[in-house]
């Protein structure tokens, strides 16, 4: 034991330097004064090792033991604060200036618990008063508190000089990694913060922080190791226990996601956070009465989150309150502009309320684009229905109905050219306005000035992916896809997310790079298993190479995943079907697809080229004539009519289809269809 005790207390003069305590400081006031003084080495050392809990739980054994001793109270308050506890910092601190302790040793304390609490301008006041013996702590507090006041750059710049002095200091270096993380630096904070943790493994913001920086450039399973080394030296360590779940959550491991929440309960019993996560599984499992139960019990302390609004949103819609739905989701898409999924539940929501004019102004950034999906398309088909104006409405319910994929294209703009630009220049370091201005560009035709912008704001902030993403955006634009490919990989290359994804692989897959664009969609899924488009296209690119097998089984795991009302996948699954010989599964789904969306071709398509597979000629036919006659410019439809036509003896019909086909520039399959076309003579 006094081994041990010898070594606590080492320890303690390390935390000393940073927090103004140490045990020899003044004399517990009580007669056991031995238990008192072993208890505080204990919570001195195991906060210096990152077990914070178990600090806490030392220290407030020292406290107990006794409570008229100010320097056990104020390492007390310490281990509150980094826990994150700001309440239970400052009612400590207090305790320990009543109990004695002199409280110019504690400005910076006090300082970080009135940060933790939200009060960055009285935190400010309050580290501006830090002995200077203690200036490392009160300036990274100050710059915290610029930074949640909106100034980033002062906050940066001030952190800049301090490590230029204390080159030393992983909580310093993990300040600016959370700092600029925030400002979308993403490559600037993942090298912070891998220096945090260098400088010293034990420091649990820098483990944790390392993690989210990793799920954003690597994907999910590799932040994992983060957050398990975090969790490692402190099991209930809260902030890592809510990304970890959130992280196992997005993996499809739902009871580790289950069990991570409730140790983050146990650690913090009123943990907002931890109740969203488990309001996120109910709602995922369709038990949406228990999810509201479960929002309710965070208090509305969450209720301005991203993810808390679009899930308030959904269990209100759920429950008929659309208005409140609507309350949410307008909100989300303030916050948020280029969120494709909160637009679309808007839309829908404002549709169906009767807001016809609402539903598209919300939807139509997203309808405009060329690869806008048929339900979007859909919805904006039917609120220009609402509206009367049925020549628009016709013309994307059709896009609805064959919805062609160009790419992970922008959104598009209404505002003009000028106003963008000027806006723009009047505010040249906003960076929303300099991407906004560049898609405006896009869109006016003016690529080469819009690659000179983008260009630049590259230059400006390499960290940040959005800037690598728009010059791919508008290297598409002019058709050059191999270069568009190389930014796209540079933004990957910072954060590897599902958009980054998707645009690398149409880049390489347009540039005739196929091979590589699988490897980056296959690694992509090894780390999100559970991405829908990048199972969606695997199976696609699995049916066009032949892959029968694994594209039903891939197919087989999204229906699982999205339900058997998606007729897009239905159909899909009978074509996959079809050609692993699987002719009674290969109707069922194409019957259903057709079901669905009997006005849709690729359905229609799918519905016949599985009956055809039957040996059912006369109704394969039928059908094929009205997708034929739904998509007149689908060669592949055209093709499947040939072959039955010609299967049913309807020759002149055969090969009057196959010689439009050999006509078209856009025809594949050539060498088949000439080889029939020889065969009919």
């Amino acid at each position: 034991m006094k081994t041990i005790v010898k070594g606590a207390l080492i320890g303690a003069t390390t935390i000393a330097a940073i927090i103004g305590v140490t045990v020899t400081l003044t004399a517990p006031a009580q007669a056991d004064a031995t238990g008192a003084r072993t208890e505080l080495g204990y919570s001195l050392a195991l906060l210096q090792a990152g077990n914070f809990n178990a600090a806490r739980s030392h220290a407030q054994a020292a406290v107990k033991q006794d409570p008229q001793w100010g320097a056990a109270h104020a390492v007390l308050a310490r281990t509150f604060l980094a826990l994150g506890d700001g309440v239970g910092a400052e009612s400590e601190l207090g305790r320990a200036a009543a109990a004695g302790f002199d409280m110019r040793r504690g400005h910076q304390l006090l300082a970080e618990a009135w940060l933790l609490q939200g009060d960055a301008k009285r935190a400010l006041a309050e580290a501006a008063k830090a002995d200077p013996r203690f200036g490392v702590y009160a300036t990274r507090v100050t710059a915290r508190a610029l930074a949640a006041q909106g100034k980033g750059a002062e906050a940066q710049a001030l952190l800049g000089e301090l490590l230029d002095g204390n080159p030393g200091n992983s909580y310093a270096w993990s300040d600016l990694a959370r700092i600029r993380y925030s400002a979308g630096d993403i490559a600037g904070a993942s090298g912070n913060a891998q220096k945090a943790v260098e400088l010293d493994p034990n420091n649990l913001e820098a483990l944790t922080l390392r993690g989210e920086l990793v799920r954003e450039q690597y994907g999910l399973n590799a932040a994992l190791p983060w957050f398990e080394a975090a969790l490692q030296r402190d099991a209930y360590y809260h902030p890592a226990l809510i990304e970890y779940a959130a992280t196992l959550g997005d993996l499809g491991r739902y009871t580790d996601m289950l069990g991570a929440t409730r140790r983050a309960l146990a650690a913090r019993p009123a943990s907002p956070q931890a109740f969203y996560l488990q309001a996120v599984l109910a709602a995922r499992a369709e038990n949406y009465d228990l999810a509201r139960s479960l929002m309710e019990r965070t208090g509305g302390r969450i209720d301005d989150l991203p993810g808390a609004l679009l899930l308030n949103g959904t269990l209100a819609y759920q429950a008929g309150a659309y208005e409140q739905a609507i309350g949410a989701w307008r909100e989300l898409v303030g916050r948020q502009p280029m969120n494709i999924t909160a637009r679309r539940l808007l839309g829908a929501a404002l549709l169906r309320s009767g807001d016809a004019k609402g539903a598209l102004d919300v939807l139509r950034p997203v309808a405009i684009r060329g690869d806008a999906d048929s339900y979007t398309l859909g919805l904006v088909g039917r609120a220009f229905e609402a509206t009367g104006e049925r020549d628009w409405a016709a013309k994307f319910l059709d896009r609805s109905a064959w919805p062609v994929r160009a790419g992970a294209t922008p959104f598009g703009t209404d505002d003009s050219l000028a106003v963008l630009t000027g806006a723009a220049d009047k505010d040249p370091t906003n960076p929303v306005l300099a991407v906004t201005v560049i898609r405006g560009l896009i869109d006016a035709g003016q690529s080469d000035a819009a690659l000179a912008r983008a260009r630049a704001l590259e230059a400006a902030t390499p960290g940040a992916p959005a800037a690598h993403l728009l010059v791919g955006d508008t290297l598409m634009t002019i058709g050059r896809y191999g270069d568009a490919a190389d930014a796209y990989r540079k933004a990957a290359d910072i954060k590897f997310d599902e958009p980054t994804m998707l645009r690398t692989v149409d880049a390489l897959d347009q540039a005739g790079r196929r091979p590589e664009a699988t490897g980056v969609l296959a690694l992509f899924l090894t780390q999100h298993p559970e991405s829908v488009p990048a199972l969606r296209l695997a199976a696609h690119w699995q049916i066009a190479s032949g892959d029968w097998d694994g594209a039903v089984d891939t197919l087989e795991d999204l229906r699982a995943r999205v339900g058997s009302r998606d007729s897009g996948l239905l159909s899909e699954l009978a074509y996959a079907n079809v050609g692993a010989d699987n002719v009674d599964d290969a109707v069922s789904y194409g019957a259903a697809a057709y079901d669905i969306a009997p006005m849709s071709p690729a359905a229609t398509d799918a519905y016949g080229w599985a009956l055809y597979a039957a040996g059912e000629n006369a109704k394969a036919i039928d059908l094929f004539e009205k997708a034929a006659s739904l998509a007149p410019k689908q060669s592949g439809i055209r093709w499947h009519l040939a072959q039955a036509y010609a299967d049913s003896g309807r020759n002149a019909e055969a090969k009057a289809a196959i010689a439009a086909l050999l006509a078209d520039p856009g025809f594949t399959d050539r060498a088949p269809a000439q080889a029939l076309l020889k065969t009919l003579g």
